[in-house]
Order: structure tokens, then sequence, then C-alpha cells
């Protein structure tokens, strides 16, 4: 009995054996490197769509053959491949984007932004969206203006999108 259950948890290292460990290791790391990447969210700009201290995925393939779309929620590196950011998209490239007493306003008309749970006072004057880019914000207006990470980032900076 005793030599069963050693076997069970500790088995011959046949060749066979060996490749099977290997190819699983690197499968694992190619897929949590590469393409799912675990990310840990630290702070509370995407409350009440992220909460603070959960875990995601950032699946890296989302963009690969598509630009981000209006609302979508991105990972953006914000220092080297370690850092990223989650935030939502709110303006796409050459559209002209400010906010007016609280009101997201795109090209001077008004958005409707469901997500966003509490009302906001921010004024930012209108600025164009450049080539090659896209606005970023956080779901969490309920802090000022000054204290959110907000802005236009280039399309080469987004890392993909949260699975959930």
């Amino acid at each position: 009995m005793h030599k069963r259950i050693r076997q069970f948890f500790f088995p011959s290292l046949t060749p066979k054996y060996l490749i099977r460990v290997c190819l699983v290791a690197f499968s694992a790391y190619f897929f949590f490197g590469y393409v799912c990447t675990p990310i840990l969210i630290k702070g509370y700009s995407m409350e009440p769509t992220y909460h603070n201290n959960r875990v995601n995925f950032c699946f890296k393939l989302r963009y690969l053959f598509s630009d981000p779309k209006r609302f979508d929620v991105v990972a953006v590196r914000f220092s080297g491949d370690r850092v990223m950011l989650l935030k939502r998209v709110i303006a796409l490239e050459g559209e002209e984007v400010e906010f007016r007493d609280g009101k997201l306003f795109v090209n001077l008309k008004a958005i409707e932004e469901p997500y966003v749970r509490s009302p906001c006072h921010w004024n930012l004057p209108p600025r164009r969206v450049e080539k090659g880019c896209v606005y970023v914000v956080g779901d969490n207006r309920d802090m000022p203006i000054e204290q959110h990470m907000l802005g236009q980032t280039a399309l080469n900076r987004i890392a993909g999108s949260p699975l959930w």
C-alpha cells in the first residue's frame, strides 16, 4: 500500500512523464504570460465596475485585429509591462471630448454613461483626440478630476481588455 501511494505522488521519472511536465509548464507560461495575463486591481478609479484588490485577467489578443471601441474597458500599460491601469474608452481618434458640470460631451453631443454611479462636477475644456490615440477615464467620478489619471493614450499602449 505504501509503495502505491509513493508511486501516485512521485511517479517514476520516465522520459514520457518529463516531456508531459515540460509541455504543461511551457503551455502555462505561454498562456498566462502572453495571452491571458493575471492582474491585481489596485485602486478605486473603476468603481463600481471593478473593485479594489480583486484579481482579473488581461486578454491580450482582444485588440490584435481591431481597435478599441467607445465604452470598452481597456488595460493601459502605464509603466513598462508590469503596471497597467484599467480605464474606459470614452472618445476615439479625431473626436472632441469635454466635461461640463460632470456631463460628458463628445463632438458637442451629451453622452449617457450608465456605468457611472456617483454624480461628479468635473469641468474639462474641449480637446481633440489625436491620430492613433483614444481618450480614457475611470468610472469612479466621485473624486476630483485632479486626482484622476485620465486622458489621451496611444493605441500601442493598450495591452488588452479584462476578461470580466
